[in-house]
């Protein structure tokens, strides 16, 4: 069952760690307060794609649904980190945008 997913649940962990690392970069940031939001969303998309990756993994019928919310967060959290020039907002941008396409496959796809 895991291989059907590998590609997204490859994504949702590079992301997880991508949004791990931003989130822990923007707390060294002189303007903290000004990433409030990015590390808030660093925080939710992390979460939900490692919780994504695990019902992927064990093949729950609730995989697809979830999917298409991690998508969303995804979305989300890119969206921000691509509004600040830091390099780890950029990489964490990159792989949200990533996972969010993967999520948005695999939810459309047999797992809904």
């Amino acid at each position: 069952m895991q291989q059907q997913y590998q590609s997204c649940i490859e994504a949702c962990n590079a992301c997880a760690d991508a949004c791990d690392m931003c989130s822990t970069a923007c707390l060294q940031e002189d303007d903290v307060k000004m990433m409030a939001r990015c590390i808030a969303l660093d925080m939710d998309c992390a979460q939900i794609c490692r919780l994504a990756a695990a019902f992927m993994a064990r093949g729950s019928e609730f995989a697809g649904a979830l999917c298409q919310l991690c998508a969303q967060v995804c979305q989300a959290c890119g969206d921000e980190c691509a509004k600040h020039h830091m390099q780890h907002c950029q990489d964490c941008a990159a792989a949200c945008r990533r996972c969010a396409e993967e999520c948005r496959k695999m939810g459309a796809g047999t797992a809904a």
